[in-house]
């Protein structure tokens, strides 16, 4: 017969199991970022990226990136910021810089420092927003709240991707004047929306 364990041996049991769910429950949460995350040691070793950084790290390379290589237009960033802790050792820095491939591929980096604990020793933590992508959901979000017809939605989701109306007007084959007449149509909605809100 064995004997039952004990009420603590269990609560730490429970408590391992907890961990472990919060460290996919984590897992899950990172891998699920629409932004690109990276955590790299001083030395530029990439000590995990999600899907999303793989991806916009690949079109940073155009096409050429090695899983494990952190690209260079982003290390240098982080490098920017290593020289910086020793001007400013007791300073919270954020570096941001945007890097701009063409209207669709507009990339946001940010790096800070994050101190981690059990590791003892400090990393950089690197966020890649893709700058388009962000707007364009945005802009999605926008054309349901205004109630914009198909065609009032295409070119609200280029115009907020800051395209002129020339290049609207080029892109959808129509004149410059459509363009503006869709335009005044939509900043009527708009301004009804934010009466009405």
């Amino acid at each position: 017969m064995s004997a039952k364990p004990s009420v603590e041996v269990q609560k730490q049991d429970n408590i391992k199991l907890n961990y472990r769910q919060q460290a996919y429950f984590l897992q899950e949460v990172i891998e699920g970022l629409q932004d690109g995350l990276l955590i790299i040691s001083e030395t530029g070793e990439l000590i995990h990226a999600n899907a999303s950084a793989h991806r916009f790290c690949c079109q940073l390379n155009q096409g050429k990136y090695c899983q494990n290589q952190v690209p260079t237009v982003i290390w240098r960033i982080c490098e920017s910021l290593i020289e910086s802790r020793g001007l400013f050792p007791n300073k919270l820095l954020i570096l941001s810089e945007e890097i701009l491939l063409d209207k669709s591929k507009n990339f946001r980096i940010r790096v800070k420092w994050l101190d981690v604990i059990r590791l003892k020793r400090s990393c950089l933590i690197v966020t890649i927003e893709n700058v388009y992508e962000s707007v364009k959901n945005t802009a999605i979000a926008e054309i349901k709240q205004y109630n914009l017809t198909r065609r009032e939605a295409e070119i609200w989701c280029l115009y907020r991707a800051d395209y002129s109306y020339k290049e609207i007007a080029t892109h959808f084959y129509i004149s410059i004047n459509t363009v503006k007449k869709h335009m005044k149509n939509i900043h009527a909605k708009r301004r009804a929306y934010l009466e009405n809100f």
